[in-house]
């Protein structure tokens, strides 16, 4: 969480003046790589277990997956280099803020860098682009959705870092997605239809149904919500990269399961287009979130919550299954309907919205806003930043292990 920028120099604390810290002074903290070497133990050992034993896969596949896993991992350490540099580079031009969560505090009064998903995103793209050149051949016919993709990543980054440095209304981040959507909605030539489960064929009277222009209108809407899901739990030291972490690593697993169940050739390279644009997503998110993690040395931004939401929409529209990706943001979904009330002012809206933090206790505490974090603290009481932001990542691996379990008791519906 952010407050106000301010242009002074120097670090003031108007109460005690005798703590006056220059910017210059403040170099970042270390990356925690211990944190992200467990983390990353926690799924890419699964997922290469999958890839080179469990599943039969071609392998002309397999060696474009260790490819992109190379180059995504690359990026990981590009990304590791670029932060602290491009965080100097913000704190010159007074892109910053103050955390409020430890207002009253000595780390209350640190600027915090802020937009640097803009670094992830520019190493991501460089990524995207440069593999192009080892899997795609320049008749290909996914290279045109390929790049339009990007280019959607792309305008979405360059309307995230615009809406950091303008300070966007929050109801005009609802319309722009829609406007950085069109290049992949124009270019998009897959399905547009629909497999019937089983149990309800005898009411609509066919096994497959084709939407036409209400699929697209789907897939818009789609992209609305990806683009402001990752936003709209911001605030919390670590919560946003972290969410995306676990979401994208269950998107990676997800997409292999696919490829290892199906033996339809365009079904399978629809989900490894989807692996080649979630594996960068991931490794470049673990750099910021080394970053990023309580207590944060840099702030995200609207520039990376904006990319990776519109990341993740194209991955999941392009891999055909937009469907399970809306699964893997039901806790997204669930406080977009918990503050709906509010967001239409349907109720009044408090004016505290935010968790409320107790500088003597370093607790925080839940107001009466109608947002998940605030429902979750109210319901469990005070909790450090640290432990909410650990409770909530846990609900959202719940909530991937939910839709995998969804998956497999509904697969006899569509056999």
């Amino acid at each position: 969480m952010v407050t106000r920028r301010r242009r002074s120099p120097t670090l003031v604390n108007p109460d005690e003046p005798e703590l006056r810290v220059p910017v210059e002074d403040l170099p970042l903290a270390p990356p925690k790589l211990g944190l992200i070497l467990g983390i990353s133990a926690g799924f890419f050992v699964p997922f290469f277990y999958l890839v080179f034993f469990h599943y039969r896969i071609e392998e002309e596949l397999r060696w474009s997956i260790a490819i992109c896993f190379a180059m995504s991992f690359a990026g990981f350490f590009l990304s590791l280099k670029m932060i602290p540099v491009a965080a100097r580079y913000l704190l010159r031009r007074n892109l910053f803020g103050y955390d409020i969560n430890k207002n009253g505090t000595p780390q209350g009064l640190i600027r915090v860098p802020e937009s640097l998903g803009i670094v992830i995103s520019i190493v991501y793209i460089l990524i995207a682009i440069l593999f192009q050149h080892f899997n795609f051949t320049a008749d290909s016919n996914w290279l045109v959705e390929y790049n339009a993709a990007l280019l959607c990543i792309c305008f979405m980054t360059l309307l995230g870092f615009l809406d950091d440095v303008l300070d966007v209304p929050w109801r005009m981040k609802l319309a722009l997605p829609s406007f950085a959507a069109l290049p992949l909605l124009m270019a998009y030539a897959g399905h547009t239809s629909i497999i019937i489960p089983k149990p309800l064929i005898q009411y609509v009277g066919v096994a497959v149904l084709d939407l036409g222009w209400i699929y697209k209108f789907y897939m818009g809407i789609v992209t609305v919500f990806c683009t402001n899901s990752i936003n709209i739990h911001a605030g919390i030291n670590g919560l946003e990269v972290g969410q995306t972490v676990v979401i994208a690593a269950a998107i990676l697993i997800h997409n292999v399961m696919q490829i290892g169940a199906s033996s339809d050739p365009e079904y399978k390279q629809a989900h490894a287009f989807s692996i080649y644009l979630v594996l960068p997503l991931l490794t470049t998110s673990l750099a910021l979130f080394s970053y990023n993690w309580y207590p944060s040395s840099v702030f995200v931004g609207d520039s990376y919550t904006y990319f990776a939401g519109m990341a993740m929409a194209v991955v999941g529209i392009l891999g055909h299954f937009s469907e399970t990706l809306m699964i893997f943001l039901l806790p997204q979904l669930l406080n977009f309907l918990l503050s709906c009330p509010q967001i239409f002012k349907i109720i009044p809206c408090p004016r505290h919205r935010l968790p409320r933090f107790d500088p003597t206790t370093g607790l925080l505490t839940g107001t009466r806003d109608g947002t998940l974090v605030n429902q979750f603290l109210r319901l469990f009481g005070q909790c450090s930043e640290r432990s909410l932001c650990i409770r909530l990542l846990i609900v959202q691996v719940l909530a991937c292990l939910f839709c995998f379990y969804l998956r497999h008791i509904l697969s006899g519906w569509y056999k």
